[in-house]
Formats: C-alpha cells, sequence, structure tokens
C-alpha cells in the first residue's frame, strides 16, 4: 500500500501541486503559471521538472499511489479536459494518459469541483458522509454531489452543475452561457458584484459607502466590509444572495437528501451574513419530511490547501 499521492490543480493562470499523505497532511508543495504554456506539451515538461526532484525526495515513484488532479472541464471517465473555456489548449485534450505515460503512475483526473467534494470527504468536515453536496461560491459557483458515496458524473461525466441550474427563470444574464438566471449568476462573488450595481441603481437615494467606490474597484469583499460597518444596502445585497442560495439549496436537498451540504470559496468569508439568509431561506422552501435534517457548514479545509487536497483524494478512491 502506497503512502502519498500528488495532488495537482489546474487553473487558468497557476496550477498548484504538491504531495500529500493518507492523513491529509502536505509533505510538498509549490505552483507554477498555467497560461505560461501555449501547448499541453510544454506544460506537462515543467510539471514534471518541478516534481520530480519532490518524488525523489520522499523514495520514489514505488511510494506513490498515483496523480489525482483538479482541471476545468475535466472528464472523469475518459482523462481528458475537455473545450475548457479559460485554458490556451483548446479542444480535447487526453491530460490523464500523457501524464501516465511522462511519470509512469496511475493518474486520475476529474473537474475541479467534485475534487473539492473529493477532498471533502478524505479530509474535511465531510468525512465518513456518503451523501453530501459541496458548493464552490468563489468567481462562478461550482459543485460536487455524493450521493450513497459516490460522486455523481452522469452519463458523460459532467453531471452535477449546480451553478447553471435556472433558479430565476428570465432573469439575470449570465456573460459566459448566454443563459439567464441561473444560480451562478446571483450567487457567486461576480454575482454579489451585479446585484450591488443594480441594487445602488435601484435606491439612488439610499445613502451607502458604496457609492464612494468607483464601479470598476467594486467587489464582493468591498461589499462585505461596507456590511460589516453596518451599511444598509449592503446588508441588504446579503440577505437577498442568502435568499437565492437557500432557495436553489433547497431544491438540490430535496432532490437527494444529503446529511450535509458544504459550503466553500471566497464568499464563504462572509460568514453568518451569508449562512444565516441562506439556510433560513433554505428551510423555508422545503418540504416537511426535509426540514432541519441537513447540515449547513463551512468547510474547515485550509483555502489555500484545499485544491491540491482535493485532486489528492481522488488517488486513494481505488488504491
Amino acid at each position: 500500500m502506497s503512502n502519498y499521492a500528488i495532488g495537482v490543480d489546474i487553473g487558468g493562470t497557476n496550477t498548484k501541486f504538491g504531495i500529500v499523505d493518507r492523513e491529509g497532511k502536505i509533505i510538498e508543495q509549490g505552483r507554477m503559471l498555467t497560461n505560461a504554456h501555449d501547448t499541453v506539451q510544454g506544460f506537462i515538461g515543467d510539471l514534471y521538472e518541478f516534481l520530480l526532484p519532490m518524488i525523489e525526495k520522499i523514495g520514489g515513484i514505488s511510494q506513490f499511489a498515483g496523480i489525482g488532479i483538479g482541471a476545468p472541464n475535466g472528464n472523469y471517465y475518459t482523462g481528458n479536459i475537455e473545450h475548457a473555456a479559460n485554458l490556451k489548449w483548446k479542444g480535447i485534450v487526453p491530460l490523464a494518459s500523457m501524464l501516465q505515460e511522462k511519470f509512469g503512475m496511475r493518474v486520475k483526473l476529474t473537474n475541479d469541483a467534485n475534487a473539492a467534494a473529493a477532498g471533502e470527504q478524505q479530509y474535511g468536515c465531510a468525512k465518513g458522509m456518503k451523501d453530501f453536496i459541496t458548493i464552490t461560491l468563489g468567481t462562478g459557483v461550482g459543485s460536487g454531489i455524493f450521493i450513497n458515496g459516490k460522486i455523481v458524473l452522469g452519463h458523460d461525466g459532467f453531471a452535477g452543475e449546480l451553478g447553471h441550474t435556472i433558479i430565476r427563470p428570465g432573469g439575470r444574464l449570465h456573460k459566459g452561457t448566454g443563459i439567464r438566471g441561473p444560480l451562478e449568476a446571483y450567487a457567486s462573488a461576480t454575482g454579489v458584484r451585479e446585484t450591488a450595481l443594480e441594487m445602488l441603481e435601484q435606491q439612488p437615494t439610499l445613502p451607502s459607502m458604496l457609492r464612494d467606490i468607483e464601479p470598476a474597484d467594486l467587489t464582493s469583499e468591498k461589499v462585505y466590509e461596507c456590511a460589516i460597518a453596518g451599511d444598509k444596502i449592503a446588508l441588504e445585497i446579503f440577505q437577498f444572495t442568502g435568499q437565492i442560495l437557500g432557495e436553489a439549496l433547497a431544491n438540490f436537498v430535496m432532490f437527494s437528501s444529503p446529511e450535509a451540504i458544504v459550503l466553500f470559496g471566497g464568499l464563504t468569508k462572509a460568514g453568518d451574513l451569508i449562512l444565516n439568509p441562506t439556510r433560513e431561506a433554505m428551510e423555508a422552501n422545503l418540504v416537511q419530511v426535509f426540514k432541519n435534517k441537513v447540515k449547513l457548514v463551512f468547510s474547515n479545509l485550509k483555502e489555500a490547501d484545499a485544491a491540491i487536497l482535493g485532486a489528492s483524494a481522488l488517488v486513494w478512491e481505488e488504491d
């Protein structure tokens, strides 16, 4: 039985990687620029150069269960990255098989949100749970769904895109997809910014510290700072965001009856400002049989480490 796994998190700008033991301790880690590589071959070559000294320091390839990768549009079934909008490598990229050939060890790949869910089950607050949902509230809204101990993948490997489910039919335009009213258009950091701009326009006479911020500089973090200071519009923004997120979570609960929903990502730094209205709206929109049964919690994984841990967790599934 191998004692170590490699976790690789591929983002549009940066790639993080690390060596992880079975207890979830990151022994070695590093990062490199993803977007500095015009070809996937160049990316793999540099990744190999970074990781090889770490692998040799631990005792060589025989010490490793394999490499787990979280990537945009990563398909668990095929090991391919398929048409990722924020990567330079276009089309279908058979990354898992290419890395397997380069490193000489087993490689597992999935999308970044599913990797996050695997990390929660292996190392985080969903440890030991068979039925739970992770929701990542960042620039977008990612999600990973576990049912009966298995990640939900669908027939093609792309199931579980809860951020793209419609929560306000005919509502706000999601610029990336052209769809109107999806959850991601409201409950992401980008969505909070859009809500702030809308509310400032809708309530032109109501004083707000947000009016002192140039629209180009307005972020969800700035909204949070103003809310903490008691700004009425900022507080209303989080109430509105939590209401929509809670309604969406009620739908998800009635679909899969999870033991817990784990919230992760930058927006969770708002703490109770987002958690309380979300929980209230979720419970208010559940039928009786589901009420007061589902734990709604923040992830306890360190945000800087979570992506590496989540990717590495893919390897232990079959070890």
